[in-house]
């Protein structure tokens, strides 16, 4: 896309808590945020999700889920007027960015031609294949955040979704691709493993205000044990599968429905303070986004395990609901005018990089 000034792009994710599609307006020149827009929400009916769920792990087919993302975007997305560019991420249904790569499902062509908007897709695949681990993609976007809150000192951006990711950012650098500027890496288990828990025992799709947490004690050889494990020890950037802790389940099968729900809670906050120790210096604050920063008993512990403050992306401006779609329409933005989307101290890639494909409504492709 030519141009150096600011357009409108729509961005949409479909995160690994499989809750549903989020969809916001962003004003972005790729380097700058202007402007914050409309938004939406698309939420999976508990069908749709049964059927994401199963889904996960495969390496092919999935007809059946990859129609279901598909037809749940075109839906919230043709809800939006004025977007000049879509970014869509699709559903991740495996990583595995050090063996068979990663899987994103969904068919950008496809919404390019039924909403009649260009769409950039595929974020992940030229930075696994230039070998980086594809992930997290939100940091550069995290660095045009900082910028535009004005923070100026390091700050650091904790996502607790499905899985948990961290972005630091010194916004003293002018670049986000700058040695130095930003460094990002996936902290460990988050909602994920709590939610699939409370799903099997009680039948609902999260811990509602840590309620259920909040009534037990976590269990400290399960902390433990995680916290052994060597992806703990690895130095950044790395990555996670959705699925790489899928043994907590089995671990936490013998406790009561409280004691379940506050071990995996405490995994989460044990995760974070883990990763603290790998962040070039302390951060001023940590920034949470994601659906586990509505969860007071996940936040208390984590403010409890690191020695800096720990707030809702709210209290700089944010909206930490959106955050994840917003980022997806800032590198549309980066990919459309050939900007680096992701670089060594991101996702490990030898080189800054930009990925994505841009499909045109009148079915031309173009790889980035």
């Amino acid at each position: 896309m030519k141009g150096k000034g600011p357009i409108w792009a729509l961005g949409a994710m479909s995160g690994t808590s499989l809750d549903g599609v989020d969809a916001a307006m962003v004003l972005s020149d790729g380097h700058e945020i202007f402007e914050f827009g409309e938004t939406a929400y698309r939420a999976y009916t508990a069908e749709e999700r049964a059927v994401l769920q199963a889904a996960l792990g495969t390496w092919e087919g999935a007809a059946e889920a990859t129609e279901i993302i598909e037809t749940a975007h075109a839906e919230v997305l043709a809800r939006f007027c004025g977007a000049e560019l879509i970014g869509f991420h699709g559903q991740t249904l495996a990583h595995d960015p050090r063996g068979r790569g990663t899987r994103q499902v969904g068919d950008g062509a496809a919404l390019a031609c039924h909403l009649g908007v260009p769409v950039v897709w595929d974020f992940r695949s030229a930075d696994v294949e230039m070998g980086g681990e594809g992930a997290p993609l939100a940091p550069f976007f995290h660095f045009a955040c900082a910028k535009w809150f004005g923070a100026t000192a390091p700050v650091a951006f904790l996502n607790l979704g499905g899985v948990g990711n961290i972005t630091w950012v010194d916004p003293a650098f002018e670049k986000p691709e700058t040695p130095g500027a930003c460094l990002a890496f996936d902290t460990g288990p988050a909602n994920a493993p709590l939610n699939d828990f409370l799903s099997r025992r009680r039948g609902v799709a999260f811990d509602e205000g840590g309620t259920l947490a909040a009534q037990g004690a976590p269990d400290e050889d399960i902390l433990s044990r995680l916290l052994g494990q060597g992806y703990f020890a690895r130095m950044p950037p790395k990555s996670l599968d959705r699925d790489d802790f899928a043994w907590l389940a089995e671990a936490v099968r013998g406790l009561s429905d409280a004691d379940g729900a506050a071990t995996l809670t405490a995994c989460a906050a044990v995760s974070v303070a883990a990763a603290m120790e790998h962040l070039p210096q302390n951060p001023a604050r940590l920034l949470v986004t994601g659906g586990g920063r509505h969860n007071p008993v996940m936040m208390q512990m984590i403010a409890g395990a690191v020695d800096c403050a720990v707030d809702p992306v709210e209290t700089v401006g944010l909206n930490g609901d959106m955050l994840e779609a917003q980022a997806f329409g800032h590198l549309a933005v980066r990919v459309a005018r050939g900007l680096p989307t992701s670089g060594p101290s991101t996702t490990g890639v030898a080189a800054a990089i930009g990925g994505g494909v841009v499909s045109r409504p009148e079915g031309d492709h173009v790889p980035r």
